[in-house]
């Protein structure tokens, strides 16, 4: 797609959102939706430091760096993270240690539209490209975890970059932190993916079944709940909507010890894909 072309679309697509969005105020009443965006139509990793700054703080690159900085960050009614696996919050709170293989199975009504996704716009932008291909993913996923602290150096928040390891290409390159919506009697797991002008959240509720394992909800739900949500910038101002889309992640042990997660992904009420990752600890 010529660049001329892909400047069109990309418009376009914030036009829409703008179009079915509602206006917000990300320094005010909407603050739980203020997150990283970059300026350009390609992401890289410079929006890591750029919004470590305005953070007020700087970026930290450790080996074993976690996308949360305490589990029980999340703790409240209906929630402990003392109820995990110690493998699952060993895989949050230290992520940089864990290698990942991942395998995917789109369904075949999804398909088709996952892989022109993947091709005009995961592959160019640089994000947001969910592998379509089982081979694709066939040599695993490399992680870069850097920890994003504030003034005080407390970490606020972590950027997790994920490039796929035959290739270098990025899959991913997402904003994880700890973060309360309105009115919830406890905070959820909020996930930004920067994009030009713009991005996409997504707040996902944790749950922790008998098990030890952890399972990461983003329901269908009125503005202002869990869920995936799109946010656009125009004009110094911002327009957002909810997005159908919704997820579940379900962390696990197996029989065997070993550490897994089931992925699924929904757009409205059909099922699109399903991932599944085995993920190893690194030796020492």
């Amino acid at each position: 797609m010529s660049t001329p072309a892909a400047a069109r679309l990309d418009a376009a697509t914030r036009a829409f959102w703008r179009t079915v969005g509602r206006p917000v105020d990300l320094r005010g009443a909407h603050a739980w939706l203020d997150a990283p965006w970059v300026s350009a139509s390609r992401v890289d990793d410079t929006w890591v430091e750029a919004y470590a700054q305005r953070l007020g703080g700087r970026v930290r690159r450790v080996a074993d760096g976690g996308l949360l900085r305490d589990m029980a960050d999340l703790d409240g009614p209906g929630f402990a993270a003392s109820d995990l696996h110690p493998l699952v919050r060993d895989f949050y709170e230290h992520t940089g240690a864990w290698r990942m293989e991942v395998w995917t199975q789109w369904s075949p009504l999804f398909a088709p539209g996952g892989a022109l996704v993947a091709r005009w716009f995961g592959r160019r932008v640089g994000q947001l490209a969910l592998p379509t291909r089982p081979l694709d993913v066939a040599r695993g996923v490399d992680s870069d975890v850097r920890l994003l602290l504030d003034g005080s150096g407390e970490q606020v928040a972590a950027a997790w970059l994920r490039r796929l390891r035959a290739s270098g290409a990025t899959l991913y390159s997402g904003c994880y932190s700890v973060r309360p919506l309105p009115g919830s009697d406890r905070p959820s797991v909020h996930v930004a993916f920067p994009l030009e002008e713009g991005n996409v959240q997504v707040f996902l509720r944790p749950r922790a079944d008998p098990d030890g394992s952890l399972v990461l909800s983003s329901p269908a739900g009125p503005f202002g709940a869990d869920g995936a949500y799109v946010v656009v910038r125009h004009r110094g101002g911002a327009h957002a909507a909810r997005a159908p889309i919704h997820e579940e992640f379900r962390v696990f042990v197996d029989d065997e010890g070993v550490l897994r997660t089931d992925h699924d992904l929904a757009f409205g009420s059909r099922r699109a894909a399903r991932l599944h990752y085995r993920l190893e600890r690194r030796p020492t």
